[in-house]
């Protein structure tokens, strides 16, 4: 079972929520007050508080509506001082302090396999939409779950958070994906916020991805906090493999992450092995 949650506050959420319903879903029981809509292996819950703070509230479904999550998919608007107009999908959790919801250092477990899947639908039904990126986010944010878990957002203004069209094309993405569990899994470090190298990877080879690094989350200073970070990826996105964007960093900081992955007991994929993908 798959289980999506609408934040109420949130308009881009709400806009998702709208374009998922239709009639073949049926009415579950209450949870927080709202209507748990269930269809085939999905469920779909709402929440009147920010996602972001939900922490353990897989906890709560079980507890309450007695369902068992596989994934949890939280539907969500996209954010940016720039306005950029993106689809995006990406895991969740605190490298460091956790200032939007989660805990400090702590990762909510992956799902390497649905996420990539969405990510890979998200290219054809948003064919129609060339103005928006398609593109994974690196890990970052609350809440805290136990429930392999990621977050789908339509960004980046409030223009953007009820264009139904986009909503649609999210929606669609999400209900046609078909995940493939024999893909090797990796955790990516290096690059930007919006991982466009792991991006590209992911929809050019069979390669899945789980936590993602960036740069701005690395203290260059600190070998064995980027090695405990690594490790904590590698156990929550279930792999030991690692897929370093090499061309983001400088000569000195690509021997650093290779020795911290080293330390990590990660496994490099370096460029052949990624050929054979």
């Amino acid at each position: 079972m798959n289980v999506l949650i609408c934040s109420t506050p949130d308009a881009a959420s709400v806009n998702l929520r709208e374009r998922i319903l239709s009639d073949d879903w049926i009415y579950h029981k209450d949870f927080h007050g709202n209507s748990v809509m269930l269809h085939n292996t999905m469920a779909l819950v709402t929440i009147d508080e920010p996602h972001i703070y939900a922490d353990h509230i897989d906890k709560e479904i079980v507890n309450n509506l007695g369902i068992v999550a596989d994934n949890i998919i939280f539907l969500s608007k996209h954010k940016s001082a720039s306005g950029k107009k993106a689809l995006t999908v990406h895991p969740i959790g605190n490298w460091g302090k956790a200032e939007l919801g989660g805990k400090d250092e702590k990762l909510t477990p992956a799902s390497p396999h649905l996420m990539t899947s969405v990510l890979r639908s998200m290219i054809h039904a948003a064919s129609a939409l060339p103005e928006y990126e398609v593109t994974f986010e690196v890990t970052h944010h609350g809440p805290l779950l136990e429930t392999p878990t990621f977050f789908l957002e339509i960004g980046s203004t409030e223009e953007d958070w009820v264009n139904e069209k986009a909503a649609k094309a999210l929606a669609d993405a999400l209900m046609s994906a078909k995940e493939n569990k024999q893909h090797p899994v990796a955790v990516g470090v290096g690059g930007g916020h919006y991982a466009p190298r792991f991006t590209e990877t992911a929809l050019s080879k069979k390669l899945d991805f789980g936590h993602m690094i960036p740069n701005y989350a690395i203290d260059f200073q600190d070998e064995n906090k980027l090695s405990n970070s690594i490790h904590d990826a590698l156990e929550a996105s279930n792999t030991d493999l690692v897929f370093v964007h090499i061309k983001s960093l400088k000569k000195d900081q690509v021997a650093f992450v290779m020795r911290a992955v080293a330390n990590a007991g990660g496994t490099l994929i370096d460029s052949h092995s990624l050929e054979l993908l």
